[in-house]
Protein backbone atom coordinates (compact mmCIF):
# COMPACT_ATOMS: atom_id res chain seq x y z
CA UNK A 1 0.00 0.00 0.00
CA UNK A 2 0.90 3.46 -0.72
CA UNK A 3 2.41 6.40 1.61
CA UNK A 4 -0.13 8.32 0.86
CA UNK A 5 -3.27 5.47 1.08
CA UNK A 6 -1.18 4.47 4.23
CA UNK A 7 -2.29 8.13 5.98
CA UNK A 8 -5.66 8.29 4.65
CA UNK A 9 -6.35 4.85 6.41
CA UNK A 10 -4.36 6.09 9.70
CA UNK A 11 -6.34 9.43 9.50
CA UNK A 12 -9.77 7.50 9.26
CA UNK A 13 -9.48 5.49 11.78
CA UNK A 14 -7.50 8.19 14.30
CA UNK A 15 -10.98 10.29 13.54
CA UNK A 16 -13.57 8.03 13.02
CA UNK A 17 -12.56 5.37 16.07
CA UNK A 18 -14.78 2.93 17.38
CA UNK A 19 -17.67 4.18 14.48
CA UNK A 20 -15.60 2.22 11.45
CA UNK A 21 -17.39 -1.20 10.83
CA UNK A 22 -14.78 -2.28 8.01
CA UNK A 23 -12.09 -0.37 6.60
CA UNK A 24 -10.21 -2.11 3.43
CA UNK A 25 -7.81 -1.17 0.88
CA UNK A 26 -8.08 -3.14 -2.15
CA UNK A 27 -6.46 -2.51 -5.68
CA UNK A 28 -5.20 0.75 -4.45
CA UNK A 29 -9.24 1.85 -3.46
CA UNK A 30 -10.12 2.55 0.30
CA UNK A 31 -14.21 1.14 1.39
CA UNK A 32 -15.01 2.92 4.97
CA UNK A 33 -17.83 0.89 5.96
CA UNK A 34 -19.84 2.40 9.17
CA UNK A 35 -23.26 1.32 11.00
CA UNK A 36 -26.60 2.99 9.50
CA UNK A 37 -26.88 4.59 12.70
CA UNK A 38 -23.52 6.58 11.64
CA UNK A 39 -24.09 7.52 8.40
CA UNK A 40 -24.71 11.55 8.60
CA UNK A 41 -22.42 11.85 11.38
CA UNK A 42 -19.90 10.11 9.64
CA UNK A 43 -20.22 11.72 6.47
CA UNK A 44 -20.36 15.36 8.28
CA UNK A 45 -17.29 14.32 9.45
CA UNK A 46 -15.44 13.34 6.57
CA UNK A 47 -16.79 16.63 4.65
CA UNK A 48 -15.65 18.96 7.65
CA UNK A 49 -12.39 17.42 9.76
CA UNK A 50 -9.23 19.06 8.78
CA UNK A 51 -7.22 15.78 8.47
CA UNK A 52 -9.45 14.61 6.10
CA UNK A 53 -11.86 17.32 4.25
CA UNK A 54 -13.49 15.05 1.44
CA UNK A 55 -15.46 18.17 -0.07
CA UNK A 56 -17.15 16.55 -2.83
CA UNK A 57 -19.69 13.40 -3.51
CA UNK A 58 -18.92 12.57 -7.22
CA UNK A 59 -21.60 9.43 -7.16
CA UNK A 60 -23.76 7.69 -4.49
CA UNK A 61 -25.28 4.46 -5.98
CA UNK A 62 -27.65 1.44 -4.60
CA UNK A 63 -26.12 -2.38 -4.57
CA UNK A 64 -28.15 -4.88 -3.33
CA UNK A 65 -26.31 -7.88 -2.87
CA UNK A 66 -29.06 -10.64 -2.89
CA UNK A 67 -27.23 -11.98 -6.19
CA UNK A 68 -23.87 -11.29 -5.17
CA UNK A 69 -20.85 -13.67 -5.97
CA UNK A 70 -22.29 -17.17 -5.78
CA UNK A 71 -25.59 -16.32 -4.45
CA UNK A 72 -24.80 -17.17 -0.96
CA UNK A 73 -24.59 -13.57 0.69
CA UNK A 74 -25.43 -14.00 4.31
CA UNK A 75 -25.45 -10.08 5.14
CA UNK A 76 -27.66 -7.13 4.51
CA UNK A 77 -29.15 -7.05 1.05
CA UNK A 78 -29.63 -3.54 0.02
CA UNK A 79 -25.79 -1.03 0.96
CA UNK A 80 -25.83 2.31 -0.77
CA UNK A 81 -21.77 3.43 -1.63
CA UNK A 82 -21.00 7.35 -2.08
CA UNK A 83 -17.40 7.96 -3.65
CA UNK A 84 -16.04 10.94 -2.37
CA UNK A 85 -12.97 13.43 -3.31
CA UNK A 86 -10.72 15.56 -1.15
CA UNK A 87 -9.26 17.85 -3.24
CA UNK A 88 -7.19 19.71 -0.99
CA UNK A 89 -5.34 16.04 -0.54
CA UNK A 90 -5.92 14.58 -3.44
CA UNK A 91 -7.51 11.32 -1.63
CA UNK A 92 -10.78 9.35 -3.08
CA UNK A 93 -12.33 7.31 -0.63
CA UNK A 94 -15.74 4.62 -0.87
CA UNK A 95 -18.35 5.08 2.14
CA UNK A 96 -20.25 2.05 2.05
CA UNK A 97 -23.07 1.42 4.71
CA UNK A 98 -25.94 -1.07 4.65
CA UNK A 99 -29.74 -0.62 5.19
CA UNK A 100 -30.80 -2.42 8.45
CA UNK A 101 -33.84 -3.52 6.97
CA UNK A 102 -34.24 -5.85 3.59
CA UNK A 103 -37.78 -5.59 3.37
CA UNK A 104 -38.10 -1.78 3.29
CA UNK A 105 -34.56 -0.09 3.32
CA UNK A 106 -34.07 3.22 4.80
CA UNK A 107 -30.95 5.34 5.40
CA UNK A 108 -30.69 8.79 6.28
CA UNK A 109 -30.35 11.64 3.45
CA UNK A 110 -27.17 13.28 2.55
CA UNK A 111 -28.37 16.22 0.76
CA UNK A 112 -27.83 18.89 3.90
CA UNK A 113 -23.89 17.06 3.80
CA UNK A 114 -23.58 17.17 -0.34
CA UNK A 115 -26.05 19.36 -2.48
CA UNK A 116 -24.76 17.09 -5.30
CA UNK A 117 -26.26 13.75 -4.06
CA UNK A 118 -29.60 15.19 -4.60
CA UNK A 119 -29.91 13.54 -7.99
CA UNK A 120 -28.12 10.39 -7.11
CA UNK A 121 -30.21 9.64 -3.90
CA UNK A 122 -33.85 9.83 -6.35
CA UNK A 123 -31.69 6.95 -8.74
CA UNK A 124 -30.97 4.67 -5.87
CA UNK A 125 -34.50 5.71 -4.55
CA UNK A 126 -36.13 4.60 -8.27
CA UNK A 127 -33.96 1.54 -8.86
CA UNK A 128 -33.35 0.11 -5.85
CA UNK A 129 -36.25 1.27 -3.63
CA UNK A 130 -34.24 2.65 -1.05
CA UNK A 131 -35.73 5.24 0.78
CA UNK A 132 -33.55 8.33 2.37
CA UNK A 133 -35.25 10.21 5.24
CA UNK A 134 -35.06 13.59 4.96
CA UNK A 135 -35.45 13.96 1.15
Amino acid sequence: MSAKLEALCQNLQNVLGDSIVSLKTVIGEVTLEVAATHYIETARILRDHPDLRFEQLIDLTGVDYSAWGDGAWAGRRFAVACHLTSVSRNWRLRLRVFAEDDAFPVLDSLVEVWPSVNWYEREAFDLFGIVFTGH
